[in-house]
Parts: C-alpha cells; sequence; structure tokens
C-alpha cells in the first residue's frame, strides 16, 4: 500500500449520506470503475519509476534470510578462491629445499617422508614415486612383527606453534632385552679389504707443503692418493706411527695400568673426552643395569683438565666419575685441544684394538638412551656398520665452509686452501644427482661405528685429513667417504640430526656457561589474607555502581576518619 491508495480510501465519497445516494443511483458502479483506472495508472506509474530494480531484488533485498545467503555465499567463494591460490603455489621447491633443512628421504619404517614438511599435497605422490628410496644403501625392511614395523612420525606442528631452531623428534627403541637380543653373533662382512695394517716410522719427516704432524707421520700425497685404492690387504698412514703400540711412546700417551685396561676385550664402549678443560663432564641417564655391567664408558682427558677437576674435587686417586672411567693423556700431540679431542674420536679402534663396537660422543653431550637401543636402532636394524646425523641445516660442503668462516671457527684462509683442493679433486656442490647420499655435512658430534676394517679405513683417512687440513671435520667427511664408495660397495647410514638430539642432549661449552648471568632467583608471591569475617552474616554483596559507588566510598573514608579521631581522643 502507499499513498496514493490511502487518499482514495479516505476521501472519494465524504459521508455515509452521500454513499447511501450513490448506490440507490446506481452510480457506485461507474464510481468502482473509475476508482480501478485510476489505481491503475498510478501504479503503472510507480513501476516505471521503479524499472531499473529487478522484481526479484525489489522483492526480496530487504529480507534479513536473504542477506545472510547473500553473505554465506560470498564467503564460500572467497575460500575457494584461496584455497585454488595455495594449491597453486604449492608447487615442487627448487633442489636446494628439497634437500636442504628437512632433507629428502623417507622417514625409516615410517608412511612419511621428510620432504613431506615441506612440499605441497600436489606434489607430494609424485615425490613420494620419485624418491621411494631406503634411508641407506643397504638398509633392511622392517619385518610386519616387527614392534616398530608400523611405528610413522606424527605431522609436524602448525606454523602458530611451531619451535624456532633444532629439536628432537621421536624415535622407535626397542626394549633392552630385545636390542640385546639383536645383536649380531658375528661381525659384518668387510667390502674388499679384509687385512688392514698401519705405517710405523719413527722418524718422520714433513717432505711437502701441506700440513701435516710427527703423529700422524706426514703422508704424501703419493700415499693420500694410494690410501684410496682399495685392495684386500692395505698398510695405512693412521695416527699413532711412532712406538711399538698406540699409547705407548707414541704421543696421546697412557698410563700403564691404563694401556692394560684399553686391550681387553669388549662387545661394546662408550666414549668422550675433554680436552683444555673445554667441557663439563655429563653423566648419563637412563642406562640400564645389563649395560652398566658390560658396557665400559671411558673418558679421555688432558692434564689440564685432570687438574681441574683433582681441585673441584670431581676426580679421585680411583678415576671413576659417576659411570665414566677416567683415562688422562700425556704428551698430547696438538697445541690445539680441539685436533686433539679427534684423535680419540676418530681412532678408538687404534686405542681400542679388541672391540667389535662403539659409540662416540662429544664431551659436551649427554647420553640418555641406553647404548644397546641406540646400536639396535642406528647400526643392527638397519644392516649398517657406520652411523652418523647429517647436519640439520647445511648439506653442502661449499656453503659449511663459508659459514665456519662466518662463526670464526678456523682462519679463512686454511678454509680457503682446504675447499680449493677438494675442488680440484672434483668434489662439487651438493644435487641431487648424489641421491640416495642425502648430504655431504654430517653433525659430527656423535658417531656410531662396528669396528671392521673397511670403518677403520675410513676413519683413518678422515683422521688424516684432519690432520693434514684444518680440524674442522665436517669440510672433510664427504671427500673421504665419496673416493671410497667409488671403489667398493659401501655406505653410511646418515640419519636425521632430530633423532641424534632424541639420545643425547646437548649442553654448552664451559667458556660459554661462565659467561651467562646467574639465574633470577625466582619470586615467591603469597595470596593475600582473606578478610575477617567473624560474626558476619556470610551472603553475597551487591556491587554498587555509578554514584552509589563512590558515595559508600566516602562513607568509608569518613568512618576511618572518626575511628582514627575517636582512637587519639582515647589515647589523650
Amino acid at each position: 500500500m502507499n499513498g496514493g491508495s490511502l487518499g482514495l480510501r479516505t476521501g472519494s465519497y465524504g459521508l455515509l449520506q452521500n454513499i447511501n445516494r450513490a448506490i440507490a443511483g446506481g452510480e457506485i458502479s461507474k464510481s468502482l470503475s473509475n476508482v480501478r483506472k485510476s489505481s491503475t495508472k498510478m501504479l503503472s506509474g510507480i513501476r516505471e519509476k521503479e524499472r531499473p530494480l529487478p522484481n526479484a531484488w525489489y522483492r526480496y533485498i530487504g529480507c534479513r534470510k536473504f542477506s545472510m545467503l547473500l553473505l554465506i555465499a560470498f564467503a564460500l567463494l572467497v575460500f575457494a578462491l584461496g584455497s585454488f591460490v595455495v594449491n597453486k603455489d604449492s608447487t615442487s621447491p627448487n633442489v636446494l629445499q628439497r634437500i636442504g633443512t628437512l632433507g629428502i628421504v623417507p622417514y625409516v619404517n615410517g608412511g612419511h617422508h621428510e620432504a613431506s614438511q615441506i612440499l605441497g599435497e600436489k606434489d607430494k605422490k609424485k615425490d613420494e614415486n620419485r624418491f621411494q628410496i631406503p634411508a641407506f644403501k643397504g638398509a633392511s625392511v622392517l619385518p610386519f612383527h616387527h614392534p616398530c614395523a608400523n611405528f610413522t612420525f606424527p605431522p609436524p606442528p602448525p606454523p602458530t606453534r611451531r619451535r624456532l631452531g633444532p629439536r628432537p623428534c621421536p624415535v622407535c627403541y626397542l626394549p633392552v632385552d630385545q636390542a640385546i637380543a639383536s645383536m649380531p653373533s658375528s661381525s659384518s662382512a668387510s667390502p674388499v679389504l679384509h687385512n688392514l695394517t698401519y705405517v710405523l716410522n719413527e722418524n718422520p719427516i714433513k717432505s711437502e707443503p701441506h700440513g701435516g704432524s710427527d703423529f700422524g707421520g706426514y703422508p704424501s700425497l703419493k700415499q693420500r692418493n694410494d690410501s684410496f685404492d682399495i685392495k684386500e690387504s692395505m698398510a695405512v698412514h693412521c695416527g699413532f706411527v711412532k712406538g711399538s703400540k698406540p699409547g705407548h711412546g707414541t704421543g696421546f700417551d697412557f698410563d700403564e695400568s691404563d694401556l692394560a685396561e684399553l686391550q681387553q676385550f669388549h662387545d661394546i664402549i662408550v666414549a668422550s673426552a675433554i680436552f683444555g678443560n673445554y667441557d663439563i663432564i655429563q653423566h648419563p641417564q637412563n642406562i640400564s643395569e645389563e649395560a652398566k655391567k658390560n658396557i665400559p664408558f671411558y673418558m679421555f682427558v688432558d692434564e689440564e683438565t685432570e687438574a681441574f677437576m683433582k681441585n673441584r674435587s670431581i676426580l679421585s686417586s680411583s678415576k671413576w666419575v659417576g659411570l665414566w672411567r677416567i683415562v688422562v693423556i700425556h704428551n698430547v700431540p696438538y697445541s690445539d685441544a680441539r685436533r686433539n679431542g679427534k684423535v680419540p674420536k676418530l681412532l678408538l679402534h687404534r686405542i681400542f684394538p679388541n672391540v667389535r663396537y662403539s659409540i662416540w660422543i662429544d664431551g659436551k653431550l649427554q647420553l640418555v638412551v641406553d647404548p644397546y637401543q641406540v646400536l639396535e636402532r642406528f647400526l643392527w636394524r638397519q644392516n649398517a656398520n657406520f652411523a652418523i646425523s647429517r647436519h640439520y641445516r647445511r648439506f653442502d660442503v661449499f656453503v659449511e665452509a663459508e659459514a665456519n668462516k662466518a662463526a670464526g671457527k678456523y682462519d679463512n684462509s686454511s678454509i680457503d686452501e682446504q675447499v680449493d683442493f677438494y675442488k680440484k679433486e672434483g668434489l662439487t656442490p651438493y644435487s641431487e644427482a648424489k641421491l640416495p647420499i642425502t648430504s655431504d655435512v654430517p653433525e659430527g658430534c656423535v658417531l656410531i661405528k662396528e669396528h671392521i676394517p673397511i670403518t677403520n679405513l675410513f676413519t683413518c683417512l678422515w683422521f688424516n685429513e684432519v690432520d693434514r687440513f684444518t680440524s674442522r671435520d665436517q669440510l672433510s667427511f664427504a671427500i673421504v667417504r665419496d673416493k671410497i664408495m667409488t671403489k667398493v660397495d659401501w655406505s653410511i647410514n646418515m640419519f636425521l640430526d632430530c633423532e641424534r638430539r632424541n639420545f643425547v642432549i646437548q649442553s654448552y661449552h664451559r667458556d660459554l656457561l661462565e659467561q651467562m648471568p646467574p639465574p633470577v632467583p625466582a619470586v615467591v608471591r603469597r595470596p593475600p589474607a582473606l578478610p575477617n569475617t567473624r560474626g558476619k552474616t556470610p551472603g553475597k554483596r551487591i556491587p554498587r555502581r555509578g554514584r552509589d559507588r563512590r558515595s559508600g566510598s566516602r562513607r568509608h573514608r569518613k568512618a576511618a576518619a572518626s575511628n582514627r579521631e575517636q582512637f587519639l581522643l582515647n589515647a589523650v
């Protein structure tokens, strides 16, 4: 209804008498027809004015339900467009993203691979088909009944809750008794190389401009190249070139009592070292009674560290600190404590000639998983004889070299000389062409090793590079590995660094710990005392509002003032 229709209804015929006359005279039919014509004309005029607006919109635009439907449809359209843009941008990353921080190899025994964290769903199936390879060459598939056969990694946390930096990830370990039962009864086969001996030289002479030491024997470049020509029987430089046996007049010397201890047979040992008083001794945790009984833990220290431990009453004449059996080193071969630490790290097979398996951890690390479980997970389950974690961020030697220079790990000229030497030998930046090798840069603070000729040769030649060039063993790892792998069918299990962080906890070096400010004592805040409600009827107080609240405050102040005045009067 509109204004025109209302006017017709209220002012057409006037009084009731006039209406009756019109009905009696037969005029009402004419009037009604005129009314219909005039109203039709007026409505048609209104429609002409409202013609730009469609009838449907005119009828429903004011309806709330219709408006809500429009908003919902618009929201769905925006969501669909956003999903299309995300899927369009989820194209396959370049090679640096594929094999960089997270790597590309599938998680062992799990349905997920590391690339799934950085690849979009659009390329996920394609990359799974392309890179479905074992963790390393020679790895086996677990039988269906194995307790870890169905283990999968949980999905990564959402971006809003993701913690920056490296962190541990879940690892499926067997129970200790099952891990012990999984230990092979005999040694693994060593490909090609069956008999490895070591060069002895009472008077080593440096004949070439490159580095080296009396302890390492100054092998020539020709001897270095010959050592990569794998044969059934070989004799190579491997430290301790002087004296009749390692640790006896060779440099890096042991006490006589310790020499006898180190010659004993053990299935497994755990070893670490602290030189230059550089670290604080870390005590292993979660070690089973079987491991405490059968696996010795050896900690190598120099005389400086020994003196510090005695002054702090950490070390007594018993030579035991917790589970660690302390072995003091005399006549260290290098002035650099970090380079001295490479001797036990890479040459444990020379110090312990009668050991089957060894786990090396740097002095700043704390072992928190039983050694039997670690060996089962990273060696025995994988049919591997050498395992090391890859770097959590870098996988290319050239990038690692630049990072070492930027961090001041070694003088830049020595790093450049080493990298240029490897470049001339054919070392190239890492690429997908190296798969199934997943990285050229290890996180070398943990070594898990079976002592057989081929792994002993690998660590000997790796040590020779550290002795010849810089002590940064991450730079020389790949060149030694690749040269051996081109000659024999052998590989290394380079597992995830987050898995390494699952069984060792990393601490800071002593100098950093001493520079840190002491922790701020926690402030204990006591809850406020409850008001005294004795003699009062419990009940719920209704808070005052506005003027009543202010007036109540004024009354409270007046009452308090009168109480103080009364107290003063009483005192007088």
